[in-house]
C-alpha cells in the first residue's frame, strides 16, 4: 500500500506549496529532472496528484490549497475503501444519499475541524460535489471494486482507467435487455418445474442467484471476437443442472429422466446428476466454441486444479503461444472458496511458469451461508470470502446479483483484464439462496431472520422487469407472458428410458518399441552434455559413468534406465510431462534430467535434443504442494491425447496430502463418469530407518482402492522392470492409472542393476520366479515378496548358504497376477506359502494378499512374516528399525 502523504505536507506555507508545484511539474516532465528523493516521494503518493486536472487548480497561481488536497485524498479514498459502502449485498437495504454520504465523512475525516471543513467545502464548493457524486456513483453502487491493493502500477492504473471512464458511459442496448430478462425467466422457471416434478429431489437450485446463466451466456458472447476457441468451466452442485440445460444444452428429458428411480446408466456405477459433466459445442454466428464442464464430486473446490491441467494441455497440444485460446473458469460457493485450502495452493501455483494458463475467471456464487452457517463469526476470519484472491493481488469486483446490468458490466470489466494481463480475476456474485442447502432442507430452522427477508424478496426476474417497464417501457404484462410460455414449454416434454452419459477419452498408440541400435543411440544423445555447459563435478561424474555403461557394456541402474525410458517415448512422438518437488534433480540425485551451469547458472535437458519431431519433455519442478499440482496433472493427463504425465511425490509417504485426488479422481472416476486417465505415479518406498513419514508410500490404500479393474499398482525390483513397466503405459491402449512404488536405496543397489539384453529383449514381469536353480524336492519354504525386503532375504539366505527357500517377487501387485501365481503354486505343490514384508502387519500388501491367495489356495492358507501392527507407519530410530529388520529376516529364513 502507498503511504498517505504527510500532514506537515497540507499544513506547508504557500511559498512551500508553489515550491512542490514545480518540482512536481518538473516530474511530470521527466522524473529524472528531480533528486531521488522527490522522484520517490511523488511515486509513492501518486495516486493524490493524478487527478489534479479533475479539480481545476489554477495553474497561473501555481498554489495548492489544502482543501483541494484534502479533495484528492478524499478520491483516493473512495478507490480504496468506496465497496465497503456500495449496495452489493440484496438482502441489505439501500443505503441513501444522505447515509451514504454521512457514513463516509465520518470515516474519512479523522478530526472533527476536518468533518465541518469537508462539510462546508461540499455545500459551496460546485467542483467537489460533481467529483463526490462521480466517485460515488462509480464505486459506491451496486458494484464494490476492490483493486488498490495491487503493486502493479500498470495494472492499477488500467483498471482504474477502466472503470472511472467507462462505468458511468455504460448502457446496454434494449434489445440486449429484454434478452437478458428472458434469459433470467428461463432460468428461474426451469428451477420452478424441477422443484414441482421432483419434490424433495436434491437438485442444488439456483434460484436467488440466476443471473449466473446471464453471466455465462455474456461470456461465451465476448468470445466471439477473441482467439478463445474453447472454455473450460469446473463448478460445485449448486446451479449445475441449470448450467447444463440452459448453458450446455442438455436434453431436458435426459436430464429429468436421471431423477427417475428407473434411471440406469449403460457404464461402470455413475454419479449423482449434480456431479456430472458434459462437454458441447455452442456456435456463435460462424465460429464453435467448445464448453466442457468437468464432473465434480462433492470435495467441491478440488475441480479448480483439474481445469487448470486441462487448459494447460489443450494449450500445450495446440501450441499456440497465446493462452487466450482457452478459458478457464472455476465457480465457487462462498464458503468453499476461503474454506478449502486448495484454492492457496493453486494461486500460489497460478503464475509460475509450469503451470502458468494466462489466469482463470473465479465467479464466486455467494450465497451468504455455508450449509448452514451465516455468521461471519463462524464462516471466516476475514471481512470477504475473496481476501484469498489478494494474495496473488488479484482484482475482485463484488456485485448484487439483483442488478444484472451492473453484473454485466463487471463480467466484461473481469474478461478484459483477464485477457490483458493473463492473471486470475475475481466476480463475486453477492445473491442468496432461495432454498435450503438442498431442496430436503428447512432453512428458516437455523436462519429464521435471513429467511423471513427472502421469502418478502421479490425475484429477479420481478425486480428487472419492473426496471424495463420504466426505463424502455417494457410491457406490464411482458413478465407472466414469458413464464406462461417456458412453462408450457417444459409440460410439453416426453421422456425416454436410459441415456447414456458415456464420455470415454480415447488414447490410442500402436507404436511399437524401438530396435537396439536405436536404443544404444539414443542412450549416447541422452548422456552427451556440450563442453560448453560446465558440470558440477558430482554430476560430471554420473554422467560420465551413464556413458561408460553403453561403452563397456556394463550394467544400467535406475537412473540411466528411466532416462532411457523417456528417450524412448519421446522419440516416436509421444511426449512426456514428469511433475513434482525437485523432479529435474530427483530427490534422491538419481535423475538430474536437467543439468546446471556452475558458472552462469544456466539449465540443459538432454532429452529435448534426440531429433526433430521428437515429443516434448515437460520437466515441471513444482511448487511445495500435493494436492493441487496433482489434480492438475489428473486434470492434464484426461485432456492430452499424445503425451504420458507422471506425477512423483518427493517421499512416497507424502502422497496423502493429495488423498482426495485419489479417491475422487484417479481411482473411481471411470466408474463415476467414463473418464480415464494414463496418469503415473511414482511414489518413492522402502524401510531404510529414516522415520514414520519418509518409509512407507501406504501401499494398502492403495490396494484397499483397487477394484473393477481401475487402476495398476506395481513395485518394481530391477532398473530394466522399471524401464519396461514405463514404456508399456505409454504404448499400452489399456488406459488406466498407474501407482509405481519406486525405491530409494536400491537406486544405488548393483543388485537391482539391469543389462541391456534384458532391455533390448525383455518386457515386464509381473512376477519374477526363483533366480537360483534350487533342486525342487529340496524346497520346504516358498516366500512371496515384493520390493527391497526382495535384497534383504537374498543376501542374507546367501550368507547362510540357504538352499531350501524359495524367493518369488510379485512386481505387479494390482491387477492381481493370478495365472502367473497359480502356474508357480502347482509347480511348488504341497510347500507351505509366506508373504513377507517390511510394514506392520495392519498395512502394505498383507491382508490383501492373504484374500487373495486364499481363493486360489483354500487348503493352504498364506502366512505372515513381518513387523507386528503398528499405529504408524515406522519407528523413528534407526537402532530399533534395524532391529525389527534383522529380526523380520531371521523368522523368514528359520522358522
Amino acid at each position: 500500500m502507498k503511504k498517505e502523504i504527510n500532514n506537515k505536507f497540507f499544513k506547508c506555507s504557500s511559498l512551500n506549496q508553489l515550491y512542490i508545484e514545480k518540482i512536481y511539474q518538473k516530474f511530470i516532465k521527466n522524473p529524472n529532472l528531480v533528486s531521488v528523493y522527490w522522484k520517490k516521494f511523488f511515486k509513492n503518493n501518486e495516486h493524490d496528484f493524478e487527478n489534479i486536472n479533475l479539480l481545476q487548480i489554477n495553474n497561473e497561481k501555481n498554489v495548492f490549497q489544502y482543501e483541494k488536497l484534502k479533495i484528492l485524498k478524499f478520491i483516493k479514498y473512495i478507490r480504496k475503501y468506496g465497496h465497503q459502502y456500495s449496495n452489493t449485498n440484496p438482502l441489505k437495504n439501500v443505503l441513501t444519499k444522505d447515509k451514504l454520504y454521512s457514513l463516509i465523512f465520518n470515516d474519512f475525516c479523522l478530526r472533527n475541524d476536518d468533518i465541518n471543513n469537508i462539510d462546508s467545502i461540499f455545500k459551496k464548493n460546485n467542483n467537489f460535489k460533481k467529483i463526490y457524486l462521480k466517485f460515488t456513483n462509480i464505486y459506491c453502487q451496486s458494484i464494490g471494486i476492490e483493486y488498490m491493493h495491487i503493486s502493479n502500477i500498470n495494472e492499477k492504473k488500467w483498471l482504474q482507467k477502466y472503470i472511472e471512464k467507462k462505468k458511468l458511459e455504460f448502457q446496454i442496448p434494449k434489445k440486449k435487455q429484454k434478452k437478458i430478462l428472458k434469459q433470467l425467466i428461463k432460468s428461474e422457471v426451469f428451477e420452478k418445474y424441477l422443484h414441482a416434478k421432483f419434490p424433495g429431489s436434491k437438485r442444488f437450485s439456483l434460484e436467488g442467484c440466476e443471473v449466473l446463466i446471464s453471466l455465462l451466456k455474456e461470456i461465451i458472447y465476448y468470445t466471439y471476437n477473441k482467439i478463445t476457441k474453447k472454455i473450460i468451466i469446473g463448478m460445485a452442485h449448486r446451479g449445475r443442472l441449470n448450467v447444463l440445460v440452459n448453458i450446455l444444452n442438455k436434453n431436458i428429458s435426459d436430464l429429468c429422466n436421471e431423477f427417475s428411480e428407473k434411471y440406469k446408466i449403460s457404464y461402470g456405477t455413475g454419479d449423482a446428476k449434480y456431479h456430472l459433466g458434459m462437454t458441447s459445442q455452442i456456435k456463435i454466428k460462424d465460429k464453435i466454441i467448445e464448453i466442457d464442464l468437468k464432473s465434480n464430486p462433492s470435495h467441491l473446490e478440488i475441480i479448480n486444479p483439474v481445469v487448470m491441467g486441462s487448459s494447460r494441455a489443450y494449450i500445450d497440444q495446440c501450441q499456440l503461444k497465446d493462452t487466450n485460446c482457452i478459458l478457464p473458469i472455476n465457480i465457487h460457493g462462498d464458503a468453499a472458496i476461503i474454506g478449502q485450502g486448495v484454492n492457496q495452493e493453486l494461486l500460489n501455483m497460478s503464475q509460475t511458469r509450469n503451470y502458468f494458463i494466462g489466469g482463470i475467471l473465479h465467479i464466486v456464487i455467494n450465497n451468504q451461508i455455508g450449509f448452514t452457517t451465516s455468521n461471519i463469526k463462524d464462516i471466516r476470519s476475514s471481512q470477504y470470502c475473496t481476501d484469498i484472491a489478494k494474495m496473488i493481488q488479484s482484482p475482485v469486483f463484488h456485485v448484487n446479483a439483483d442488478d444484472p446490468e451492473a453484473v454485466i458490466f463487471v463480467t466484461k470489466l473481469a474478461l478484459d483484464f483477464k485477457y490483458k494481463f493473463k492473471k486470475d480475476v475475481f466476480i463475486d456474485l453477492i445473491c442468496y439462496r432461495r432454498r435450503g442447502h438442498n431442496e430436503a432442507d428447512e432453512p428458516s430452522v437455523t436462519q429464521p431472520l435471513m429467511y423471513k427477508k427472502i421469502k418478502q424478496h421479490k425475484t429477479i426476474c420481478q425486480i428487472y422487469h419492473k426496471y424495463l417497464m420504466s426505463e424502455i417501457q417494457l410491457d406490464s404484462n411482458y413478465l407472466n407472458n414469458e413464464i406462461e410460455k417456458q412453462r408450457n414449454k417444459l409440460n410439453r416434454l416426453t421422456f425416454i428410458k436410459k441415456i447414456n452419459h458415456n464420455n470415454l477419452n480415447i488414447f490410442i498408440n500402436k507404436k511399437k518399441y524401438i530396435l537396439k541400435e536405436d536404443l544404444e543411440l539414443l542412450f549416447k544423445k541422452i548422456n552427451y552434455i556440450p563442453k560448453f555447459i560446465n558440470l558440477h563435478e558430482r554430476v560430471l561424474k554420473i554422467y560420465k559413468e551413464r556413458q561408460n555403461m553403453i561403452l563397456n557394456d556394463q550394467l544400467f541402474d535406475w537412473g540411466s534406465l528411466e532416462t532411457l525410458a523417456y528417450a524412448n517415448i519421446l522419440s516416436q512422438g509421444i511426449s512426456c510431462r514428469l511433475s513434482g518437488e525437485d523432479v529435474g534433480r530427483g530427490t534422491f540425485f538419481h535423475r538430474h534430467a536437467i543439468v546446471y551451469d556452475q558458472k552462469n547458472g544456466s539449465s540443459y535437458i538432454p532429452l529435448n535434443h534426440l531429433k526433430k519431431n521428437q515429443g516434448k519433455f515437460y520437466i515441471c519442478n513444482s511448487v511445495l504442494s500435493e494436492e493441487a499440482v496433482l489434480a492438475f496433472e489428473y486434470g492434464y493427463s484426461i485432456d492430452s491425447k499424445n503425451t504420458i504425465n507422471i506425477w512423483e511425490a518427493q517421499f512416497g509417504d507424502f502422497f496423502n496430502g493429495a488423498q482426495i485426488v485419489i479417491d475422487q479422481f484417479i481411482s473411481s472416476g471411470e466408474q463415476k463418469w467414463g473418464i480415464k486417465s494414463k496418469l503415473i505415479m511414482l511414489l518413492p518406498h522402502g524401510y531404510e530407518g529414516q522415520g514414520p513419514e519418509h518409509s512407507s508410500a501406504r501401499l494398502e490404500r492403495f490396494l484397499q482402492l483397487s477394484s473393477q479393474n481401475n487402476i495398476k499398482i506395481c513395485i518394481p525390483s530391477t532398473s530394466a522392470q522399471m524401464y519396461h513397466i514405463l514404456i508399456h503405459q505409454s504404448f499400452c491402449e489399456n488406459i488406466k492409472p498407474l501407482i509405481i512404488l519406486t525405491p530409494k536405496s536400491l537406486l544405488r543397489n548393483p543388485m537391482t542393476y539391469s543389462n541391456f539384453l534384458e532391455i533390448k529383449n525383455g518386457k515386464f514381469y509381473k512376477i519374477i520366479d526363483e533366480i537360483k536353480n534350487f533342486k525342487k524336492n529340496n524346497i520346504k519354504k516358498i516366500i512371496f515378496c515384493s520390493g527391497k525386503i526382495y535384497y534383504d532375504l537374498f543376501n542374507e539366505r546367501e550368507n547362510q548358504k540357504i538352499k531350501n527357500i524359495i524367493l518369488i517377487r510379485i512386481e505387479q501387485l494390482y491387477p492381481f497376477p493370478k495365472y502367473e501365481i497359480l502356474k508357480l503354486i502347482n509347480f511348488y505343490k504341497n510347500k507351505q506359502f509366506y508373504w513377507c514384508q517390511e510394514e506392520p502387519k495392519n498395512q502394505g500388501a498383507w491382508y490383501y494378499m492373504y484374500h487373495k491367495f486364499k481363493k486360489i489356495i483354500p487348503n493352504n492358507t498364506l502366512k505372515y512374516i513381518g513387523r507386528t501392527s503398528s499405529a504408524a507407519p515406522a519407528v523413528g530410530c534407526l537402532c530399533v528399525h534395524k532391529n525389527q529388520q534383522k529380526k523380520i529376516i531371521f523368522d523368514a529364513l528359520n522358522v
